[in-house]
Parts: structure tokens; C-alpha cells; sequence
């Protein structure tokens, strides 16, 4: 039995005694003022009915409580424990103990699951999971851990110590995992894992492992990440920086085929007061927790086009979020910033998601407003998401890049040929090709070969970063 489920049982009957207790106190009370007051005159059947009384009255409201009473601990499908339950059970646990771990675990293929199999399959494939883990973590020689399903497929168990002690053993487990199935449906498991050296604050270690999660979901590996600012601190210290408008700038030349620079593209970080840097993937978490998206993206294209004399060329790239590029306060806020500077500056903004926006006449629409204005549009990270290839179908863009997977050293020949078709559609639509992360000769000369139209990468130009 799961470490939640014998709790529910025991937290259900402790809730019913507490509940019950004011009931069995009133009836002794009736009973004992009875008792002393009319002692002498009371017979035998007065004591036995007492009695009967008091019994069946402690049975039957603790059982109606016990058996009636609507709060659960547990998730009806995984029999572990509830979000809100893991929440308040992990708070005290990472207070109590001076290192703790998070682990999560997820069985990334669960939407697949319930809709080629139904929901019933994808409900035993959540309870299989749950009881597997309890197997292997008890082979371990670790029971009684506390464990709950937070959303879909996404498990998180808690661990007393350091996570550097169990990285082999969840090393280990998604080596198993490979071959997990049930019943001939095949799981996709994947894991990540963190402790309260990066924050003692519950929720900031959530978001944190659930980050980590996304980025081995699919990769059978771990990894601990090191970061300049304290992170207890991080959510006070990105908040502050954006307050201020505390921005550092990257800019990195983009060639074109004939090898002249075709324009600047623009990486955007924060530092925190302390001076530290804090990158993109710690600050945008925070940005769209808090939903400062509008506002963030407002300060970035701000600063860059009051600064874009510095830059010393009059066509920047840079990216920004989805929801801000469909807003209309921010179509009208890049307007007005335009007009008002005085040399000429063109900007190329990048955007990517993971969900398709369905609606994409009006997204076309939107697109179209902002070459009106002189604004080119491009997808970032085409061929990482499914939406980027419906996108590169549907929207009328300028420019496409493609994912820097697709142009790593160890991938290059590997994905030769699908760079040079998707190079073909998109010439076909009337956009420009861009690649990164050309850091070769080779990969050079054979970007220039495909016909790709923008080049970028180490082997052509290094960043140079500065505050703003």
C-alpha cells in the first residue's frame, strides 16, 4: 500500500474522532447530570441503556464521519496524494530537514495514450506508474516516501537529503524505464531532479523541477544546473531587475550567402543588483508566472530602439513572446516607439510556441499590420515544434530559422537533407532561410550550397554583450 493512501486512512479517522469527540463529550454530560441528580430513584435498565446509548452512539457518528465525510488526501486514478496535499506536506517536510530532494516523474505520452487508447487505459497506465515506482524505489531500500500527481502524467516524490544522492538511482530509473509497458501500450517516462540547495521555498523548487522536467522530456538523462544568483532570491531579484529596467544586451552579426552582415540579432538578459547575470530561461519563468509578458517585452523594445545607434546597423532581430506580438497594445506601443526614433531602424521580431493558435486568419492579420509598419516577422525554432510546421504552412512570414538542433556539429550530416527541403519550401512561400550555430567550415560551405539565405554562428562572429 502507497505511503498516501495508509495516510488518507489515518487522517480520515483522526478527522472523524476530532469531529465526533464534541458529540460523545455532550451525551456523557446528559448522562452524568442525569446520574447525579436523580441517582437514587434510577433503576437497572437506566444504566444498560446508558451504556447501549453511549456505544452506539461513538459507533455510528464515527462511522457516517469516517465513511461520509467528502475530503480525500489521494487522487481517485493514481491512488497518490493530491496536489494540494503533496503542497502542504512537502512545505513542512523541506522545513523540517536541512536538505531535501524533489523528484519528478512523467509519463510524457499520456495525452497519447488517452486518446489512442481512452481514458480508461490512460487511467491504469497512471496507477500502473504510481505502483511501479513504489516497486523500484522499495528496491532501493526507500519506503513510505511521500508521492503525488501534480497534472496529466507529471509525478513528484519527496526524498530527506541531498539530490546528489540519488542521481544514479534516477539514472537508473529511466534506464528501466525503456522498456516499460502495459499491456503493450508503450510508456515514455522521463525524469528530473532537484533539492532545496537551489531554494527552500516549495513553490519556487516546483516550477524549478517541473523546468528541468521539460527539458529531459524524451532524453534518458539528468543534469544539475549552477546559477550565478541565489535562487532563493530569483523571483525578488527579477522582479527588481525589470523594475529598473536592469538589461544586458548580446548581439551576434547575421551573414548573409554572399558573406556581408545582413543585420544584428539580439540576445536580452538581466542582471540582478549584485550585479549577476541571469539568464533567459531562469527570468522568463518569473516574467510569465507573474504575467509581465506585455510589460517585459514593452522594456526590451524600448531600450533596443534607443539604443539602436550603438549597434551600428539599422536592421535588429530580436525575440519576443507570442502574446505580446498578437496584442494591439503592443502593435501600438512598436508604432509610436518607431515614429519617435529619429535614424532608421528596422526590427525583425522572432516568435515561437509550443500550442498552434487556431485562429490564424486573424494572426495573418496581425502580421500583415506590422509589415505596414516596416516590421518583419519571423518563426524561431522551426522543426523543434509541431506548431512551428503548421505555422511555416499557414502565417504569411517573412523569415524562418530553424532549430539549432538541426545544425549542431553532431547532428549536421544527419540532418543534411531536411535542412535542404524545408530550405526548397520555404523559398516556395516567398520567406528567407536563417540557420545558427554554425561553428565549421564545412557546415559553412554547406549552408551556402543548400542555398540557406541568413548564416550565424560561432565560426563568423563571437557576442559582444553590454548593459543598457
Amino acid at each position: 500500500m502507497l505511503l498516501p493512501e495508509k495516510k488518507e486512512r489515518e487522517y480520515r479517522f483522526k478527522l472523524a474522532l476530532r469531529m465526533g469527540l464534541p458529540i460523545f463529550g455532550l451525551i456523557l454530560v446528559l448522562v452524568s447530570t442525569t446520574l447525579i441528580k436523580n441517582y437514587e430513584t434510577l433503576d437497572l435498565s437506566f444504566y444498560i441503556e446508558s451504556i447501549l446509548l453511549l456505544f452506539v452512539s461513538v459507533y455510528f457518528i464515527l462511522y457516517l464521519i469516517y465513511k461520509g465525510f467528502d475530503v480525500k488526501i489521494t487522487d481517485p486514478i493514481s491512488k497518490t496524494f493530491t496536489r494540494e496535499y503533496l503542497e502542504s506536506y512537502l512545505e513542512k517536510e523541506i522545513q523540517e530537514h536541512p536538505a531535501y530532494t524533489l523528484i519528478s516523474v512523467s509519463v510524457d505520452n499520456i495525452s497519447d495514450i488517452n486518446s489512442r487508447y481512452g481514458i480508461k487505459n490512460g487511467d491504469r497506465v497512471l496507477r500502473f506508474v504510481a505502483e511501479w515506482l513504489e516497486e523500484f524505489f522499495k528496491n532501493q531500500g526507500l519506503v513510505d516516501f511521500p508521492i503525488g500527481r501534480i497534472k496529466g502524467g507529471d509525478f513528484v516524490i519527496g526524498l530527506e537529503g541531498e539530490a546528489i544522492k540519488y542521481k544514479v538511482l534516477m539514472e537508473l530509473l529511466c534506464l528501466k524505464s525503456d522498456a516499460l509497458e502495459l499491456e503493450n501500450i508503450e510508456l515514455h517516462i522521463s525524469g528530473a531532479i532537484t533539492d532545496t540547495a537551489f531554494s527552500k521555498k516549495y513553490e519556487v523548487l516546483l516550477d524549478h523541477l517541473l523546468e528541468l522536467q521539460e527539458e529531459n522530456r524524451f532524453k534518458k538523462e539528468l543534469h544539475f544546473e549552477a546559477d550565478d544568483v541565489q535562487n532563493n532570491d530569483l523571483e525578488e531579484s527579477v522582479l527588481a531587475a525589470i523594475e529598473k529596467g536592469s538589461l544586458t544586451i548580446a548581439s551576434q552579426k547575421v551573414f548573409d550567402r554572399s558573406m556581408e552582415v545582413a543585420f544584428l540579432e539580439l540576445f536580452v538578459g538581466l542582471y540582478a543588483q549584485n550585479g549577476k547575470y541571469i539568464h533567459y530561461k531562469k527570468y522568463m519563468r518569473i516574467v510569465n508566472k507573474f504575467g509581465l509578458s506585455l510589460k517585459f517585452d514593452m522594456m526590451v523594445t524600448k531600450k533596443v530602439l534607443q539604443n539602436s545607434m550603438r549597434f551600428s546597423y539599422p536592421c535588429i532581430a530580436f525575440s519576443i513572446s507570442t502574446s505580446s506580438l498578437r496584442n494591439p497594445l503592443f502593435f501600438e506601443f512598436l508604432k509610436k516607439e518607431l515614429e519617435k526614433t529619429e535614424h532608421r531602424c528596422e526590427p525583425i521580431l522572432f516568435f515561437s510556441e509550443k500550442e498552434y493558435y487556431s485562429k490564424v486568419s486573424r494572426f495573418n492579420a496581425v502580421i500583415k499590420n506590422y509589415k505596414e509598419i516596416g516590421v518583419r516577422i519571423g518563426i524561431d525554432r522551426l522543426g523543434s515544434y509541431h506548431s512551428s510546421f503548421l505555422y511555416l504552412r499557414d502565417l504569411d512570414l517573412d523569415i524562418a530559422r530553424f532549430d539549432g538542433s538541426y545544425t549542431k556539429t553532431q547532428n549536421f550530416e544527419k540532418y543534411h537533407d531536411i535542412l535542404e527541403g524545408f530550405n526548397l519550401i520555404i523559398h516556395k512561400k516567398g520567406m528567407k532561410s536563417w540557420v545558427k550555430m554554425v561553428e565549421t567550415k564545412e557546415q559553412l560551405e554547406t549552408m551556402r550550397k543548400i542555398g540557406i539565405d541568413y548564416i550565424e554562428g560561432k565560426l563568423l562572429s563571437q557576442l559582444q554583450e553590454e548593459k543598457l
